[in-house]
């Protein structure tokens, strides 16, 4: 149980930390590259949200890990799309949108 708790604390703050770098980009999102923080903190949530799952195997709550997954992807493709260019509008509002839709399906008890 003490594992679980400390992967949840760090998949929250690892989340915590890409949503801050999303808007620490508010004002200038279409003029600045980007460096490999939030690359380093995808992965980072991935792993833990795979560790989250492994320990909690038989009763994992599918109807809040697969969007998630989903969500996940989009964020990963659109990020790799703009790799090496500054967001356009559209993107950093999509990527901001899916960041806290994701946030919200986390919170919701089903």
């Amino acid at each position: 149980m003490i594992l679980f708790n400390i992967l949840l604390l760090i998949h929250f703050i690892t989340f915590i930390g890409y949503l801050a770098i999303l808007f620490l980009l508010w004002p200038k999102h279409t003029e600045v590259l980007r460096d490999k923080k939030g690359m380093i903190l995808g992965i980072i949530i991935l792993l833990t949200g795979i560790g989250l799952a492994i320990l909690k195997y038989p009763h994992i709550n599918y109807f809040k890990v697969v969007p998630k997954i989903t969500i996940f992807v989009a964020i990963a493709i659109i990020n790799g799309i703009y790799d090496n260019k500054p967001f356009t509008k559209t993107a950093y509002y999509t990527l901001l949108g899916l960041t806290l839709l994701a946030a919200c399906i986390a919170v919701v008890k089903v």
